[in-house]
């Protein structure tokens, strides 16, 4: 294959095509986020050695929970990506294309310790070479991958509405429908675009006309528009 690019089929039967990150730039993050972890531990022992010993007892708790916790917290709250991949382009995500739980967040950054080894991220390296879809072995284990983030261009075919945020965490296959809704909605009769838009009755809480405004709202707002 000359790029990195897979297509991949939800359950939804709609078919993605996801940009897989290879192991330079996923190294570039790394290195990223070691130097804000290293700015943390060092702000870290500053204050808390003003306790003593006592606040050396403090600061290794406090270190130990920022070394393993870091990536999770930033990979569940800022949508799969810590700050070294965002700067990169690229975030976590299951095989399927949704967005990474907790779960696997937890898992494949426990055996983080096991990818090091023997040091530098070896093993994880090494399984990175050996797979088509760059998996270290805490990726193969939690069942994710590493993509490129798709910036959404801006479309004029989408009628700009004031955005608002859905009320629910919609997968990028629910979102991509979404969007693609708002772009043929010229193309469907009124009848049609109630009907389609009374689908989601149960997310827009809104019914017929005022279904179809709130799901432009929605498709405004994942455009970024603001």
């Amino acid at each position: 294959m000359l790029d990195t690019r897979r297509s991949i089929e939800t359950p939804e039967g709609v078919e993605l095509g996801l940009r897989l990150a290879g192991p330079v730039v996923r190294g570039y993050a790394w290195i990223i986020d070691v130097m804000i972890r290293l700015a943390l531990y060092i702000g870290i022992w500053i204050v808390f050695g003003l306790l003593g010993q006592f606040g050396a007892g403090l600061a290794m708790i406090a270190i130990f929970i920022v070394e393993w916790f870091y990536p999770v917290v930033f990979e569940m709250y800022n949508l799969g990506a810590t700050p070294g991949k965002r700067s990169m382009g690229i975030k976590v995500v299951h095989d399927d294309g949704t967005e990474v739980t907790l779960q696997s967040s937890l898992l494949r950054n426990l055996l983080r310790a096991v990818d090091f080894l023997p040091f530098l991220y070896g093993f994880g390296l090494m399984s990175m070479m050996f797979n088509r879809d760059f998996k270290r072995l805490g990726d193969l284990t939690a069942g994710t991958i590493v993509i490129y983030i798709e910036k959404l261009s801006e479309v004029s075919d989408i009628k700009k509405m004031s955005p608002q945020m859905p009320p629910i965490s919609l997968a990028s296959p629910e979102q991509k429908a979404v969007i693609q809704y708002a772009e043929r909605l010229d193309l469907f009769t009124p009848q049609r675009c109630s009907e389609l838009a009374n689908i989601l009755q149960e997310v827009t809480h809104e019914k017929d006309e005022k279904g179809v405004q709130r799901l432009l709202q929605y498709a405004n707002w994942m455009m970024g528009r603001r």
